[in-house]
């Protein structure tokens, strides 16, 4: 169990590193794709899309286990390592080819939500900014530099007929409740 999760942390590891690369550039499947299509077909030059990067679940699915399986042909023949012969190595390449998917979704999540951050910034500082300018007018509005306008609200204060009422509490206990 130990190096199966072992061979599944290093499968993500790679998925994430198979979408990363693809991400920066499609060079193998756009010269795969000029060999397979006619030139009406063929993808455009501006068109970023590779073997992971931008695939459905599908073809991702079928490029990642023929990629796997041509590996394992490969460890298979040319080394005494034997892949397909007991249960613990069918169970390593299934084990690997889902790590594998698991780490080029994780990477499309990390590679898109910084996308996102990185658009948003601009705006999140623009609103920030926004947000501290009305504050300051807003202190500003508050800051009163007329001496007529404080005076006349402190009298209005001392000559109020709702200030010269006993409390509540006051009444209470003029009625004996407390």
């Amino acid at each position: 169990m130990g190096l199966e999760l072992v061979i599944f942390i290093t499968a993500i590891l790679f998925g994430i590193f198979l979408y990363w690369r693809e991400s920066n550039g499609n060079g193998a499947y756009r010269l795969l794709n000029k060999m397979v299509n006619s030139k009406a077909l063929q993808m455009s030059p501006n068109n970023p899309k590779g073997f992971i990067y931008q695939q459905s679940f599908l073809p991702r699915l079928i490029f990642v286990v023929s990629f796997v399986l041509l590996a394992a042909l490969i460890i298979e023949f040319l080394t005494p390592i034997a892949v397909f012969s007991s249960y613990y190595g069918v169970s390593a390449f299934a084990s690997f080819i889902v790590g594998t998917l698991i780490g080029t979704y994780v990477a499309s999540f990390v590679i898109k939500t910084s996308e996102v951050i990185e658009e948003q910034s601009d705006s999140i500082e623009d609103r920030f900014e926004d947000v501290v300018e009305k504050g300051k007018d807003f202190i500003e509005d508050l800051k009163v530099r007329d001496p007529k306008v404080v005076e006349e609200a402190k009298e209005e204060i001392k000559t109020n007929p709702e200030t010269d009422k006993p409390s509540a509490r006051d009444r209470l206990k003029d009625k004996g409740l407390l």
